[in-house]
């Protein structure tokens, strides 16, 4: 019961979290509430995060039951959404910390996609990272992590529901690698 109201208290302050506005061209308006960008339809900043360890395999986890994007499916990046102010790579270095307890990999920069689905509209910055360090999940965010081979992980979106815009930042990450 204790996780599940962290979870809950999670959301409430996640969705009201100040997160970048910007347009069609990732030309930034402003800053919203993250929940409102959802409501409105506007477009906001995301980060993904491949994260590798030196076998190469990649690191796949399962979102939380509370997470209002894609809830309980799986996942092959950490990753979430650009804080007002901020970069697409302090974002993505925050981010990998926070979820997977991660704080010292160094981020390569794959580049940017625009992906367009009703209540997830964002600018996608694609990062990959290298580290053998002990994850760490956050429990309000990650229900389990674990390594696997890029085509394990790549058979396993065939069969388990895995976050759409993931997987394009994965198609991504393999086109500009």
């Amino acid at each position: 019961m204790a996780a599940a109201n962290a979870e809950v208290a999670h959301r409430a302050a996640s969705d009201a979290e100040l997160i970048a506005w910007v347009d069609e061209q990732d030309r930034v308006l402003g800053a919203l509430p993250r929940a409102e960008l959802r409501s409105r339809g506007l477009i906001g900043r995301g980060t993904f995060i491949l994260l590798f360890n030196s076998a190469g395999e990649l690191c796949v986890h399962r979102r939380t039951l509370s997470k209002a994007v894609y809830p309980g499916y799986w996942d092959i990046a950490a990753g979430g959404m650009v804080a007002a102010g901020e970069s697409y790579a302090r974002s993505a270095e925050r981010e990998l910390a926070e979820e997977l307890g991660i704080g010292d990999a160094v981020l390569r920069d794959h580049g940017r996609f625009f992906f367009d689905q009703p209540e997830n509209r964002i600018w996608c910055a694609v990062f990959s990272a290298v580290s053998d360090a002990p994850l760490v999940p956050q429990p309000e965010e990650v229900l389990e992590a674990r390594f696997m081979s890029l085509e394990a992980a790549q058979r396993d979106t065939e069969l388990k529901p895995y976050c759409p815009d993931s997987l394009v930042a994965l198609q991504h990450y393999l086109a500009n690698r």
